[in-house]
């Protein structure tokens, strides 16, 4: 079987394509094993590639969270998908089992695990997965839009909707507008009929945002962001603030928000240690709030707004598998505007 794997963290040059592979078999009855057609980049696979606290790999480790195939064969316990059904991939597994997955929370299980982080991953012509992780997508469907579509929206809807519950007419700051939970954000943003303001330190992306919808653009190089957000909204702020960027922009995320507004992060790409003046806090009301992958019905909505044609990731550029190398490094340059993809088939 052909994949894209490490033996050992590091840069890019730890990357092998590698056509040796063991197949992945059936492991219960309520499995599903999937022929790969494509899969995706996400900024979580360099942070793999590099190594991350508390993570073992075993070589050779197949890389990768984001995929879409077609169900190859099922277990005798599943009835959610069939043989020849084109699908996409939820990453996020849970043991379904604890008090957390009971109550429809799976990315709360204390068992949960990521694709390509804690399990292998889906660049590669073969994945087994639970038939819980999987939905069906139109068979016709652009095949690099599914593979780049599962991680980053369900990351941004359930951010946006389920805990900062973004309403219509309200304001909202995304930073680093380009990746693809910032972008898949702007999307959702302007579904709801948000006011949506992004920044970049790329006058490109902005341009390119903005013909996605973006109201407003902001080139944060050498700018202080937050004062620039009272200055064009009359010192109001905005409601809510997507900040995955952590310590370079804390500060200034917390200087955006007006009253009662909520900052929600999935990340800290630039550290994870911030500051907050708690006076500030309860005397503005705001909330803070953390935000992990999506559980199921999270996933059926957002596959709902797939299939519909309302949500669909903007590609920057596809490779071959074998030329995986050469996309993680586009993505190390931070130069994409849009998902990276790897062809399997």
């Amino acid at each position: 079987m052909r994949g894209l794997t490490i033996s050992a963290h590091g840069g890019t040059e730890r990357i092998e394509y590698r056509e040796d592979l063991v197949e992945p078999v059936l492991r219960g009855a309520g499995d599903v094993r999937i022929r790969m057609r494509a899969a995706a980049l996400n900024h979580l696979d360099l942070f793999l590639l590099g190594g991350l606290p508390g993570v073992t790999i075993t070589p050779p480790w197949i890389l990768g969270a984001d995929g879409m195939g077609v169900v190859e064969s099922v277990g005798s316990a599943v009835t959610t998908v069939r043989v020849g059904d084109t699908v996409v991939i939820n990453p996020g597994l849970s043991d379904r089992t604890c008090e957390y997955c009971l109550e429809g929370e799976q990315p709360l299980c204390p068992r949960y695990g990521i694709l390509g982080e804690h399990f292998p991953g889906t660049m590669a012509e073969l994945v087994v997965v639970p038939a819980t992780n999987v939905l069906p997508v139109r068979e016709q469907t652009d095949e690099s839009e599914a593979a780049a579509f599962t991680l980053a929206t369900l990351t941004a809807y359930r951010m946006l909707v389920t805990r900062a519950h973004l309403r219509a007419n309200e304001r909202v700051l995304i930073w680093g507008i380009g990746g693809g939970v910032a972008l898949a954000c702007l999307q959702i943003a302007k579904l709801i009929g948000a006011h949506v303001t992004v920044t970049s330190g790329s006058d490109d992306k902005l341009a390119a945002a903005r013909k996605l919808g973006a109201d407003d653009a902001i080139n944060h190089t050498g700018v202080d962001v937050g004062r620039e957000i009272r200055a064009r909204t009359a010192k109001r702020g905005v409601d809510v603030v997507v900040d995955s960027v952590g310590e370079a922009t804390w500060a200034q995320s917390l200087g955006a928000l007006g009253r009662r507004g909520r900052l929600v992060t999935c990340g800290g790409t630039s550290g994870p240690m911030v500051t907050t003046d708690v006076r500030r806090l309860f005397w503005n009301q705001w909330s803070i709030l953390g935000s992990t992958m999506g559980n199921d019905a999270e996933f059926a909505a957002v596959v709902g707004h797939f299939n519909a044609g309302r949500l669909r990731p903007p590609i920057d550029q596809v490779y071959r598998l074998s030329e995986g190398r050469l996309a993680f490094e586009r993505l190390a340059t931070a130069g994409q505007f849009g998902k990276i993809v790897l062809r399997i088939d």
